[in-house]
């Protein structure tokens, strides 16, 4: 069965994503508020703790960031020492990542102070994105809610070639650079002080 990670700030159309994904034979796995709307919603998510064996800690700050996510995302599919890897650690595939990033922009615009600004940095998000996005030929990138239907659509009659995954990346990589550059601005403008 494939899987789907999604965890997400923006919670726009991310139920019927995910019921679609269900439909198409994926799992879908979940963190925090992002399973809650899931299971709210009627979707059949599991907890990101099932795949990893860990509990989220330090209050969401780190549950994502393991082994057992990264390898299913980074390893090639190709490679025989890659999956013989992955079979021997018991890592299962994630073969598709829906994921958008705290909302560091919106903390900005109400002027929120430096502890909340600090809060507001995603760590796992970007690195999850990242890890997808380079492994795109395997592994579906999904940043934007306005592309769940073409999502779901590729998927369905497979159009998810090359082309489409890598469109997909580029988008991905898009919005890291873009978020990395509104903190180091925010950074910036604080040394300034």
């Amino acid at each position: 069965m494939k899987r789907a990670l999604v965890s997400v700030t923006d919670k726009t159309g991310v139920v019927d994503f995910a019921k679609g994904l269900e439909a198409l034979g994926f799992e879908v796995v979940s963190t925090g508020g992002t399973l809650k709307a899931l299971k709210d919603g009627g979707v059949k998510a599991i907890g990101i703790e099932e795949v990893t064996g860990f509990p989220e800690i330090l209050d969401g700050r780190v549950k994502t960031l393991h082994p057992k996510v990264h390898g299913g995302l980074l390893y090639k599919r190709d490679n025989p020492e890659h999956v013989k890897t992955i079979e021997e650690m018991d890592i299962h595939p994630i073969d598709l990542v829906c994921c958008n990033l705290y909302a560091f922009d919106k903390a900005l615009e109400k002027g929120a102070d430096l502890p909340e600004m600090v809060e507001n940095i995603d760590i796992g998000g970007p690195s999850m994105i990242r890890s997808a996005a380079k492994n795109f030929k395997d592994v579906l990138i999904v940043t934007e809610p306005k592309d769940y239907p073409e999502v779901l659509d590729a998927i369905k009659n497979h159009h998810d070639d090359f082309h489409f995954r890598m469109r997909l990346a580029y988008k991905a990589y898009s919005k890291t650079a873009a978020y990395d550059t509104m903190i180091s601005h925010y950074f910036e403008t604080q040394l300034e002080k």
